[in-house]
Parts: C-alpha cells; structure tokens; sequence
C-alpha cells in the first residue's frame, strides 16, 4: 500500500502543542472502518484508544444522541437528572457495588477515588493519608493523578509531585506487605486491573484476590482502576470480576459513553457514604447528554452480546496474532502477547514506535505504549474476519521491522 498522503487541511497553528500527531485527519466512520479526508480507508484498532465501544456511526447511538439533544444537553447538578439514576442502577447491577458519582473523564474518575480515600482517613482520625500505588502505573495528567501514575517521563518538569503514595511492583503480595508494614496511614490500595500506557499488564487473578483479603484484615479501601479495562473490554463487564471479587471504589471512563465524555465512580457501602454534599463535584459530570450516551451504550451491548464478541473475537485474535508471530515469539524479539479479550499488548524486545505510522501507512490504526508493546483495543464490535485483516495487515510489518539492524 502507498504511504498515508498528509490532510489537506494542516493542523492549526492555534492548537497547543502538546500532541506527537500523525499526518492524517479523520473525516468519518462505520463499523470498525475510518476514513480520512482524502477518502482513505483504515481498520480501526485503537478505538480512541478503548472509547468507541460501539464502533463509528452505530446506528443505535446515532439515533440516541440525536433525540437527546432536541430535548436537553445539559442541565445542572442542582436539579435531579433522571438519566443519572437510570445508568446509576445500570452500573450498580452489573458491578454489583452501590453508589456512582458522574463526572466527564478517567482523570476525574480518578481524582474522585484519591478523594475518597483521603477522607476515608481523615474520617478515622488519620492526619496524613497514604495510598498505595503501583510500579508502571497509569491514572492521569492532574498533579494528583500524576503523582500515583508509575512513569519518570511523563512525570518530568512537573514537580513537586504530591505526597502520599507509596509505590509496589505488580503482582507481589510480599512486596506490598513489606512496603506497609507497621505503618498506620495507609488508607487504601490503587490499581488498574490491567495496566493500560504502562504496557498492557494484567493483575495475576490470586493476587487481585490476595489484595482483596489484605484489605479487609486491614480496614483499607480496595480501588480499581477500570478506566481503560472496563466496560466489557476482557469478557466481562469488568477485568477484576475474572477474579471474583469486588472493590470498594472503581473509576470508569473511556468505553462508558461510546465516544461522548462520560467518567463515574462506582463505590460500594465502606465508600458509599464518605462524600457529603460539598465535599466533591462536577459541572458537566452526568449531564442529559453523556447518560444517554451511556445508557444507550449499556443497552446495546446486552443486546447485541458484546461481552461474549470482546471474548471470543479476542481470543481469535490472540492466537492468530501468536501463530503469525510464532517465530518471533520463539527467538525472543517478541517477548509476550498478552492481556485479554479486545485489550492485547504485543511485547517487543526493541521499541517500536516507528510501527505506528508504518501501520498507518498500510491501512490499519494501532498504538505503541510503553515504548515497545503494541497495543490493541478495537471496537467491541470487531468481527473474526476484521481480527484477522488486523493480522495480515500487522505481523508482517512487526516481523519486518524486527529483522532491521538494531
């Protein structure tokens, strides 16, 4: 294929520059497929980056949004908005906990939880509230949710860091215990169920049960990260539900909305209560506009069974992606393919940024995280077949790529 031709219309010079943008500018989409201002076709595998839970332009969502806004777009939290109550209750009975507060972003959502623990503290007379974090993290730009992210890069030029935390390596319950040994202040645990920018890293299932147990012995607040796992992404409408337990707090975001902004944080009864009114809040968190988003999105998703798609396609994918790559996998070049369902990191032994735009070029949207995996979080509405143009289209390019001269 010829190499993806540069939008007709350049990036504004306006526009802060705070984006590595590629040369292209998207236009429209259907399905799992975009296509550019120049009618150029892609494959989708990135999703906006795990957002576009129902693909582009699904006509379910078209039809939603399209109502929603002939009625209202947005209110105010002063007044009862009933579309909060309706995807409120749809979350509490697909997780089990609840409470939910709404708010726009995952940054939100996990500001919201850093919150929640810090009172949870403060509520039990503890002055100086620390929370433990994790090694490779990832959960936002804020100074808060920089502070509990694992990464030296994007935490760089930003300091001082906000005190607090207390940072483990994954899947190491000694670890954990040793680093909080002794030590009164620790309110609570925090981590994504599997790590997304830190280069798709699950949670083991015995360790997310061990953590469970270790935070009921110890009065501390279980919290979840699921902005980019959850809704349904693994199999499951949630990644920690594969392990059979349940949090205590659980940011969501990303997938929630299908592309309209739409944060929460899920909460069951130890947290349900820590907030009073005053205590947080968020202008355009829950607005007329974003629940219907969600709730549309929910509603599809049982209706069209994507929690079994995202299983079934993913695992397809998975062991196309290891047979294509099966030589590779066996010299060491490609260190892992990991993760689950539709969220999958192909571990390289060299970074391979360079594959994002040589993707690009051959028709087909992906990501590279943690400078060596390539991360794969389609719609989850991606078919076998579009799975397996993924593969045509991508294990040669890595092959190739891993036979250049370091």
């Amino acid at each position: 294929m010829t190499a993806a031709t540069p939008a007709t219309t350049p990036s504004s010079p306006h526009v802060m520059n705070t984006y590595g943008r590629l040369p292209i500018a998207l236009s429209h989409g259907l399905g799992c497929r975009v296509w550019d201002v120049n009618g150029r076709e892609y494959l989708d595998a990135l999703g906006g980056i795990a957002v576009n839970t129902l693909g582009h332009n699904h006509p379910k969502l078209v039809a939603a949004l399209q109502d929603q806004v002939t009625k209202l777009i947005h209110t105010s939290n002063y007044y009862h908005v009933p579309l909060q109550e309706e995807l409120a209750s749809m979350l509490v009975q697909r997780s089990g906990l609840t409470n939910v507060f709404f708010c726009s972003t995952g940054l939100e959502a996990n500001e919201a939880a850093l919150k929640l623990a810090r009172k949870f503290g403060h509520d039990k007379g503890i002055e100086r509230p620390e929370i433990v974090v994790y090694e490779k993290a990832f959960h936002g730009r804020s100074i808060a949710t920089l502070s509990a992210t694992g990464n030296p890069k994007v935490q760089a030029g930003f300091g001082p860091l906000v005190e607090g935390f207390i940072r483990v390596p994954v899947n190491n319950i000694d670890a954990l215990k040793a680093a909080t040994e002794g030590n009164p202040n620790v309110v609570a645990v925090f981590f994504e169920a599997i790590q997304g920018e830190g280069g798709v890293n699950p949670m083991h299932m015995d360790y997310l049960r061990d953590v469970r147990a270790l935070c009921d012995q110890r009065d501390w607040l279980l919290m979840i990260d699921e902005v980019q796992c959850g809704m349904g992404r693994t199999g499951k409408w949630f990644a920690h539900q594969w392990a059979g337990i349940k949090p205590d707090v659980m940011p969501l975001a990303k997938g929630l909305g299908s592309g309209v902004p739409v944060g929460a944080v899920v909460v069951g009864p130890k947290a349900a209560t820590i907030f009073a009114p005053g205590n947080h809040g968020s202008t355009f968190g829950g607005n007329p506009l974003a629940m219907r988003a969600g709730v549309t999105t929910i509603r599809t998703m049982e209706e069209e069974d994507l929690l079994t798609n995202a299983a079934t396609v993913g695992a397809h994918l998975k062991a196309a992606l290891q047979k294509a790559l099966a030589a590779e996998l066996a010299s060491g070049t490609v260190k892992e393919i990991r993760g689950q369902g539709l969220m999958l990191g192909i571990d390289l032994a060299k970074p391979c940024g360079a594959l994002v735009q040589r993707a690009v070029d051959d028709g087909l949207l992906i990501s590279v995280t943690a400078d060596t995996v390539v991360r794969l979080v389609p719609p989850l509405i991606l078919s076998t077949g579009e799975a397996d143009q993924i593969v045509a289209i991508l294990a040669p390019l890595i092959s190739a790529f891993l036979k250049e001269a370091a």
